[in-house]
């Protein structure tokens, strides 16, 4: 299937899929990430998951349904792989252990879409700003990454001062440091005491069906002995 995927670079705020469009690609990404995010009234939206290279952008193929429920967001410009529908298709169907990989992949993403409902329901902005700055910095691979109060704002369906003040309390505990639009994590182990409880169970779950750490298809992708550019 590798051999049948093409490098891409994929573009910050990039939409990849509209909800209720057709699919045209899968896309694993490699160096990047996206956020799945459901739309609201008007032009607001709530982000209900996050893809790395722990997964892939898709996933609903593996049920038989070709339509995104989901818009697809680029948060972390960056390398993908990605491969036509039809052709993922056909490398599903006469695969097994493609098919099972998946499936448990297929579960870890549900098990994130009712933790995120749950969180977004009963815990404060602050907790739920912190588990998302550390989901993000596991898919980042990087201490610094560049993210606006607005677009926080918009992902976790909170007005832009709720944000503004949660950040600067994260700021001033000296957890992560924001600077026009960056954000650098600074003391992690603080960042996961100030975040709420479903971080740590979304992390247990990865590693329970999946195996450990996340999966990194960019490792497999340079053991093919494939290029990137």
């Amino acid at each position: 299937m590798l051999e049948r995927c093409e490098p891409v670079e994929l573009a910050f705020a990039e939409v990849l899929y509209l909800a209720g469009a057709r699919i045209p690609h899968v896309y694993f990404p490699t160096g990047s990430f996206i956020s799945l995010v459901t739309p609201m009234d008007g032009d607001s939206g709530l982000e209900v998951g996050l893809i790395g290279n722990e997964g892939m952008l898709g996933i609903t193929l593996t049920l038989g349904v070709e339509v995104a429920p989901f818009q697809a967001l680029v948060q972390g410009a960056g390398s993908a792989l990605r491969i036509a529908v039809p052709l993922f298709l056909q490398e599903l169907e006469r695969s097994r252990p493609l098919q099972l990989e998946l499936k448990r992949y297929l579960y870890v993403s549900m098990s994130q879409l009712a933790q995120t409902a749950a969180c977004n329901r009963f815990h404060l902005v602050e907790a739920r700003l912190a588990r998302w700055l550390l989901m993000t910095h596991d898919r980042a691979h990087a201490d610094t990454f560049h993210v606006t109060h607005i677009f926080l704002a918009y992902i976790l369906g909170v007005r832009r001062v709720g944000i503004t003040k949660a950040a600067l309390s994260l700021q001033e505990q000296k957890l992560i440091s924001y600077r026009r639009g960056d954000i650098t994590i600074l003391d992690r182990i603080g960042l996961e005491a100030a975040a709420c409880g479903c971080y740590q169970t979304e992390r247990e779950t990865y590693e329970r069906i999946l195996g450990g750490e996340p999966k990194n298809l960019a490792d497999a992708y340079k053991r093919r002995g494939l290029s990137h550019s």
